[in-house]
């Protein structure tokens, strides 16, 4: 099965959360409201300081996702 690269996640335990899960590698699972990443890879220590070059690039490109649904979703 193929997936989109980003897919929206909701929870109503978490309702002031926006969610975006990231499904390509490194897959993670982004909450837009603070950028909090968490990371469905595991990495060793080596790997920290590209992890954090390309965190900022997926939590940019998650926003820009987001933002297009959204405007979807009002037209």
């Amino acid at each position: 099965m193929e997936f989109p690269k980003f897919l929206l996640g909701d929870n109503t335990d978490y309702p002031d959360a926006i969610f975006v899960i990231h499904t390509e590698f490194p897959r993670c699972i982004i909450n837009l409201v603070d950028d909090e990443v968490e990371w469905l890879e595991e990495f060793d220590k080596n790997d920290e300081e590209e992890l954090l070059q390309e965190s900022q690039i997926i939590v940019e490109a998650a926003s820009t996702f987001y933002d297009r649904e959204i405007e979807r979703y009002n037209n």
